[in-house]
């Protein structure tokens, strides 16, 4: 997409659809992925939460501004997402919501800035870092692309993507899959995986 371009409530409700679509298409994948280093139900508990999220976004205002409409996700997110990634995704949302505010208009620089606060909040509560094989080895490499190009949404989401499939000869030094010490490596993050999805959703939506 074309740097510059602000950021309004219907693009944030679309980022959302678009989201619970990819998750639906790939909720098979992720639960593959999950099942190898994992408990084996990402793929069913993001299509769960993101069912959920667009039931709650329907059944609101249409002037909700962009900052509150991710709040509301994230909220929903922790109540209907079982696991750690309810928590973890619903801290990302919250978080990034409660930077933008009650703004009605976001431009690129300070969505980004928005999504790096969400990015810190899944930090905190992970006590994750990149290379640790989580969703934070996708987020970090897309909030790097933004901070190089802001608003280059399609950038942000092919560097996730990498970032996603560079978790594969990682070994998992947080999370469930660490407890699989090096059985770990060799296997792609299923955390990473679904956040490369939320980031080419976002491109999709803001494109």
């Amino acid at each position: 997409m074309l740097t510059g371009v602000a950021v309004q409530s219907d693009t944030v409700v679309t980022w959302m659809r678009e989201v619970a679509a990819d998750v639906h298409t790939h909720a098979d994948h992720l639960t593959q992925l999950d099942a190898a280093i994992g408990d084996g139900d990402h793929g069913i508990n993001m299509n769960r939460g993101f069912e959920a999220v667009t039931k709650a976004l329907a059944a609101q205002d249409a002037s909700l501004p962009p900052g509150r409409i991710l709040v509301l996700a994230g909220k929903t997110l922790v109540s209907t997402v079982g696991g750690a990634s309810g928590p973890l995704w619903g801290s990302f949302f919250r978080g990034a919501g409660r930077a933008l505010g009650d703004a009605q208009e976001v431009q690129p620089d300070e969505l980004r800035d928005a999504l790096a606060a969400g990015v810190a909040a899944v930090r905190d509560l992970g006590a994750a870092a990149p290379g640790d094989k989580t969703m934070v080895d996708a987020l970090a490499p897309a909030l790097d692309a933004l901070a190089a190009a802001p608003g280059d949404y399609g950038r942000a989401a092919e560097a996730a993507e990498e970032g996603a499939r560079a978790t594969v000869p990682l070994q998992a030094r947080k999370g469930r899959a660490s407890y699989l010490g090096e059985r770990s490596i060799g296997h792609e993050d299923p955390g990473a995986a679904s956040a490369a999805l939320v980031m080419r959703a976002l491109a999709r939506a803001a494109g």
